[in-house]
């Protein structure tokens, strides 16, 4: 049995691999298996199709970034302090999957979701539910630096929106322009969309 539980989670390993360092579109079943040295029999053994393997890979690799996240925007930490140790934890892990890869790859969530939107409804739907679940991370923090007096944000959902539009658009200048330094500006841009001088947040 120990030998089936290694064979599903090499499959989904594989699957986040191929598709974040490549896309969803090119990525075969026939790939996953090779990578993974499983067999293509094994693979129907778990799952129907490549969509219900992302979907599932992706839901139990954000479980393990949440352990992380947790940690990050622990209610004990202050708000902006939060927001300040997210961004360089985004710019630390983008750095290793540089070194790992080649390349820096952005965010997982928006490679994908980006390709398979208007393709592949349950995957798009579980993807969209990650995000979801990421953006109120952070909107907890802006919610707590309102009611702490250190920025006006009464509409928290509102402002973290807007603030990881903008990231998620940093990651993807990175990303293009395979440059990690592009994330430097986020600690700068996002203390300009909540209005908090540089001086005070430090």
């Amino acid at each position: 049995m120990g030998r089936v539980s290694d064979a599903k989670q090499r499959l989904m390993d594989a699957v986040l691999e191929l598709i974040w360092s490549g896309s969803y579109g090119s990525t075969t079943i026939d790939n996953i298996c090779e990578k993974a040295g499983v067999k293509k029999g094994s693979f129907y053994y778990f799952f129907d199709s490549k969509s219900e393997l992302a979907a599932e890979a992706f839901e139990e690799s954000w479980k393990t970034k949440r352990i992380e996240l947790d940690s990050i925007f622990s209610p004990t930490v202050p708000p902006l302090e939060r927001l300040n140790k997210y961004f360089d934890f985004g710019y630390k892990f983008q750095r290793e999957i540089k070194a790992k890869h080649g390349r820096v790859l952005g965010c997982p969530q928006v490679t994908l979701g980006s390709e398979i939107c208007t393709q592949e409804d349950a995957l798009q739907k579980k993807i969209q539910g990650i995000m979801d679940q990421k953006r109120k991370y952070v909107e907890s923090a802006i919610r707590d630096a309102h009611a702490a007096g250190e920025i006006h944000a009464p509409d928290a959902g509102a402002k973290a929106r807007m603030l990881l539009a903008y990231y998620e658009g940093l990651l993807t200048q990175a990303r293009i322009q395979n440059n990690v330094e592009v994330l430097r500006e986020a600690h700068s841009g996002i203390l300009t969309i909540l209005g908090v001088k540089e001086t005070a947040a430090a």
